[in-house]
């Protein structure tokens, strides 16, 4: 069942970093500059963040098959659109249907792992669901920019929206929301979905979740997703085939790293603080380190920053795991969906900034050179750093939570003498 829920994730991973190495041709496709090119992934993972808390309760009350079916329909729907629009209007419709079906995978995905599993093994299977997604960004980095060359922008995209139609048919047929159950649904007394949002957001390690997510998933989505390729292009003067390279490195490092990560953070707790706060703080440095040059940096730098970057897309699930400490199973959708919300809204805060600043700095549209990259890309320290401060922070208010005894209620023990005595008033 697992399986087949991941399937999905990895054609929603692929449709969401399709843009990652087409944004060149995107720019001349739809004729747009580097501010609107930035709107695509913008919007989409704007949508994808705001229903990341409504998905979560909907997936907590009708089940992870029926949110994954929609999600599906209109991810490949967007796709189909992606393919054959040849205007600005047409193009941004596409991406928001994208993120719209986007937002539906994971946080349902995660639903079934915790209905399917023991929760021992639920750090484990949620890293492997990401290794998993990876496979979608390995399939949108270097073979997508071949089959861009080789085929065409309309049956590339229009091939890889009909991959979603196959998973779609597996899905209907395959899936089972629960062992021995048909579909699992909260009942209809139960808790609203804002209650549950209320009492989710109540827990200390929510927050503490949402901000590791925010600090460690948001470099990986702006790299993959639109400005790494161009920064490389045009910025650092790397062919096409060697920008496709370096996105492919800093994906591979990130699969890696789930395959470590999950029993890591299992075993040792305690690590799961200095992993969330040390990969921010070394992606700072290492964009340092190539942006203050006013000269293109050598390809080793280039390469050691893809491999501090790529880590951030699994170390940003340890977010899960802060916020799943402190809430009860009932909630998992909506807790999931709260930290999920983290990384990608920095994205989106990212990939406007950084194409607002490259059309600021070198007005005109067109290629933009070194020197506004340097600029543009310095953006991204903000949200780290922001990111950074609060996970040291709200993990100060989990550890104080942890240490506070529990109230003690003392019941005074009935004695014959106290039956025989009436009450006062």
């Amino acid at each position: 069942m697992w399986a087949v829920a991941a399937s999905v994730y990895v054609v929603a991973v692929f449709h969401r970093s399709s843009l990652g190495v087409a944004g060149i041709e995107a720019q001349e496709r739809f004729h747009v500059s580097a501010s609107q090119l930035s709107l695509f992934p913008m919007l989409q993972l704007l949508v994808y963040a705001g229903l990341q808390i409504p998905v979560g309760a909907l997936t907590d009350r009708f089940g992870a098959k029926r949110v994954l079916g929609c999600g599906l329909v209109l991810m490949t729907a967007g796709q189909f659109t992606f393919a054959f629009a040849h205007g600005f209007t047409g193009a941004v419709l596409a991406r928001v249907l994208v993120g719209m079906g986007d937002a539906m995978t994971f946080v349902s995905v995660l639903r079934v792992v915790a209905v399917w599993f023991p929760p021992n093994r639920v750090a484990v299977l949620t890293q492997l669901t990401a290794l998993l997604g990876m496979a979608g960004n390995l399939a949108g980095a270097t073979p997508l920019a071949g089959a861009l060359h080789a085929f065409g922008w309309s049956r590339t995209f229009a091939v890889s929206a009909g991959v979603g139609v196959v998973v779609l048919v597996v899905l209907l047929f395959v899936l089972r929301d629960n062992p021995g159950a048909p579909v699992r649904t909260r009942p209809a007394g139960g808790p609203g979905m804002w209650s549950q949002v209320r009492a989710a957001w109540a827990e200390p390690g929510t927050r503490l979740g949402l901000w590791a997510h925010w600090a460690c998933g948001c470099l990986p989505q702006v790299f993959l997703m639109l400005w790494g390729f161009p920064f490389l292009v045009e910025g650092q003067g790397l062919s096409k085939g060697a920008a496709s390279a370096l996105l492919t490195v800093a994906i591979v490092i990130n699969m890696l790293a789930c395959l470590v990560v999950g029993p890591l953070v299992t075993r040792r707790p305690g690590s799961r603080l200095v992993l969330c706060v040390g990969q921010p703080v070394l992606a700072v440095v290492a964009w340092a380190a190539v942006l203050i040059p006013s000269e293109p940096s050598p390809l080793w730098l280039l390469v050691l920053l893809a491999l501090v970057i790529g880590p951030g897309g699994a170390l940003s699930l340890v977010g899960m795991e802060f916020a799943r400490a402190g809430n009860p199973p009932q909630r998992l959708g909506t807790v999931s969906g709260i930290v999920n919300v983290g990384g990608f809204a920095a994205a989106t805060l990212c990939l406007f900034a950084i194409g607002l600043v490259l059309d600021l700095v070198e007005p005109g549209g067109g290629e933009h050179g070194l020197a506004a990259y340097r600029v543009a890309m310095a953006v991204q320290a903000v949200p780290l750093l922001l990111g950074v401060v609060q996970v040291l922070r709200y993990a100060r208010k989990v550890a104080g939570r942890e240490r506070r005894p529990e109230p003690v209620c003392v019941v005074a023990r009935r004695t014959p003498e106290r039956e025989s005595v009436p009450d006062a008033g």
